[in-house]
């Protein structure tokens, strides 16, 4: 029997969980072959790493944001299958975006920390980024690969895989045409052009903020109270296919941070005569409230997210062993399933194959971190130890903070890796110049596998609903990171030269100033706010023992207030959507719709934003920033941004029961 269809063409089960000997078929029927992997979808893919590694690179070293690529990827396969009059594309605008999107992810695994080197002045060459890239790029593969089956199938349902639902919802609508596709593309335009105008001319305030009302200024200069929401449509895009449980959740987390802990840092601090904490510099008295958040409240959010890692680790410990033995029985007992009984739509790498590589991959680390950054077999095979094990343990929480929020922490995972890096590395006697550059390195490595690894669970993700091999998707993804690293590493080099890192009219690079900030005291012997880390690993616990998702939580500690409001805007508008009538099929037409809007307006804000991105790096600068901080700016997007939501609800509730 044929499962009915949701209004954009997926199975009416793609996105809720299944029920009691239910299965989710694919558009792509597993008992089927279609074209996957072909020239076109390679060459294409290739294209798209090469192009979206160096518009990425630019934007995230100029303004801190890297451009995601996976959409704008699968927007442009869209349409260059159309122009060519592709048929069967569907598998192969999957393959190409798979391979496409290694540029995103490698991008910030190497921005991140890479510059800092320059910023440190410590000797960089373009070996030392593409193998750090290259390495840490495989590694986050690998070790993700085992997992895939837990988050793609076993979790159907469970997580809301936001990145990935709006990419799925493109290629499906782009490969079926019709009203699907027309609500995509009018919500992305309005969607794309509103975000367009806000990053580009700053005609209304990208954040809005209690402070334009005169009671709120007294709230955060006296109490360091403020709330904040981002205009973006994208942002409130991202919220709606959250959904709300872990909208609330998220926000929960946020607000403990804003409106607890840092008035009680202020508290607390603001008669203190010294700097609070050993690399700060400034008095928390001068402080405002995001000064205060970024300097303290902030790493207990880093804490937070840790334990949640291990916590994850934990749970995950029978599917790790699994994994275990299922490699075990393949090398050593020669067992292996029966890949002729195993569904298409399910056929991974081989794990023997898998072990092998991650085997392979360490050793060609210890002889890059010997021959390249240490030159000590004892600090390279420390290095080595300190890159498997974080990457290791971290891949699975960057996995989850993708497949729930669709933001990957990794900038704070990173940074945890460094002082621990740092920490590890001094007592083993490395420290001074070589130290900083060793722990950069590892940082780099591991920031870069952790990157991947969130960044691939949505490509997998979208294989799985779509119903694409995943052992072609893990595959040439290896062949996307190749080219991807190489990209970046030649960026990097033309963009230091050009623009540089330091001084005036430099790049920047605020997550590489802050990993330099980071380090050069950890090596000078200065400990690091192990305090806040315990404090957030506590509340990790306590949510935990409370039932509630820890990493939902802590990630809520951890990203600006800001980014998260508009998630439980768009939770909301979600809710409301499913319960708005007693009739079930009209409720999920209308979220169905809903969904199309919502994905219709991150790809519209991640496609703009490439355009965005291009307008700036040709040298157009067209950005008002004195209007865009004023009160009239913020009330003007105030205004804005309930048109926004006014246009999101209406448009949901123009489905029809029939859709």
């Amino acid at each position: 029997m044929e499962l009915s269809k949701t209004s954009n063409g997926l199975p009416e089960n793609a996105y809720r969980e299944l029920k009691e000997g239910e299965e989710y078929i694919p558009i792509l029927h597993p008992n089927k072959i279609y074209p996957e992997v072909t020239p076109y979808s390679v060459l294409w893919g290739l294209f798209m790493a090469i192009l979206f590694s160096a518009a990425a690179a630019y934007s995230g070293l100029k303004i801190g944001q890297v451009m995601e690529a996976a959409i704008p990827i699968s927007i442009l396969a869209v349409g260059i299958s159309s122009l060519m009059k592709k048929k069967n594309a569907l598998g192969q605008n999957v393959i190409i975006q798979s391979i496409g999107a290694s540029s995103g992810v490698i991008v910030a695994g190497a921005i991140f920390t890479i510059p800092a080197l320059y910023i440190l002045n410590l000797p960089v060459n373009f070996y030392q980024i593409f193998l750090a890239s290259l390495f840490g790029g495989f590694l986050g593969i690998l070790f993700l690969i085992p997992f895939r089956k837990y988050f793609v199938k076993d979790m159907h349902g469970k997580f809301p895989f936001p990145e990935a639902t709006a990419t799925t919802e493109i290629l499906v609508a782009g490969e079926k045409g019709g009203k699907q596709a027309s609500v995509l593309a009018v919500s992305g335009l309005i969607g794309g052009l509103f975000d367009f105008v806000v990053t580009t001319y700053g005609w209304w305030s990208e954040v809005i903020s209690t402070r334009i009302f005169h009671f709120g200024e007294i709230l955060a200069d006296k109490f360091k109270l403020v709330f904040k929401v981002n205009t973006l449509t994208m942002v409130l895009g991202l919220g709606y296919i959250v959904g709300l449980k872990y909208a609330i959740i998220i926000c929960a987390g946020s607000f403990l941070s804003w409106f607890v802990f840092i008035p009680l840092f202020y508290e607390i601090g603001q008669h203190l005569t010294t700097p609070l904490g050993a690399t700060a510099t400034k008095l928390i008295s001068e402080m405002s409230a995001e000064e205060i958040f970024r300097n303290y409240v902030r790493h207990i959010g880093i804490g937070g997210i840790a334990m949640a890692g291990i916590i994850g680790v934990i749970r995950s410990s029978k599917i790790i062993k699994d994994a275990v033995t299922l490699a075990y029985n393949e090398i050593f007992l020669k067992k292996s399933g029966d890949t002729n009984r195993i569904p298409r739509t399910q056929v991974d790498i081989k794990m023997s194959f898998n072990v092998l590589f991650i085997i392979l991959t360490a050793l060609l680390i210890f002889v890059f971190f010997y021959g390249g950054v240490t030159f000590n077999l004892y600090h390279a095979f420390v290095g080595l130890l300190i890159v498997l094990i974080i990457a290791f343990l971290f891949t699975t929480v960057a996995a989850t903070a993708i497949a729930i929020v669709g933001t990957n922490p990794v900038s704070g995972m990173t940074l945890m890796t460094l002082i621990l890096s740092s920490f590890i590395l001094v007592q083993i006697g490395l420290s001074g110049e070589s130290g900083m550059l060793s722990a950069m390195i590892i940082g780099g490595v591991v920031c870069t596998a952790l990157s991947m690894a969130g960044g691939f669970i949505t490509d997998l993700k979208i294989g799985y609903w779509i119903g694409t091999t995943p052992r072609n998707q893990e595959t040439f993804k290896f062949l996307g990171t190749l080219v991807s690293a190489a990209t970046v590493g030649v960026v990097i080099i033309i963009l230091n030269k050009t623009y540089g890192f330091v001084g005036e009219g430099a790049l920047v690079a605020p997550q590489a100033n802050a990993m330099a900030a980071v380090i050069k005291p950890l090596m000078s012997n200065i400990p690091a706010p192990w305090m806040l880390y315990f404090i957030g690993a506590v509340i990790a616990l306590i949510v935990t023992w409370l039932k509630i998702s820890p990493l939902a939580f802590a990630l809520g500690m951890y990203i600006p207030l800001d980014l998260n409001t508009p998630l439980l805007i768009g939770g909301l508008i979600a809710h409301w959507a499913k319960t708005r009538t007693k009739n079930e099929k009209l409720n999920n037409a209308r979220f169905s719709r809903g969904t199309l809007v919502a994905s219709g307006f991150i790809a519209g804000g991640a496609l703009f934003g490439v355009v965005s991105a291009l307008l700036r790096f040709a040298g157009f600068n067209w950005f008002n920033s004195i209007w865009a901080e004023s009160k009239s700016a913020e009330i003007l997007g105030m205004v804005m941004l309930t048109l926004v939501i006014l246009y999101m609800m209406w448009e949901t509730m123009r489905a029809k029961e029939e859709d």
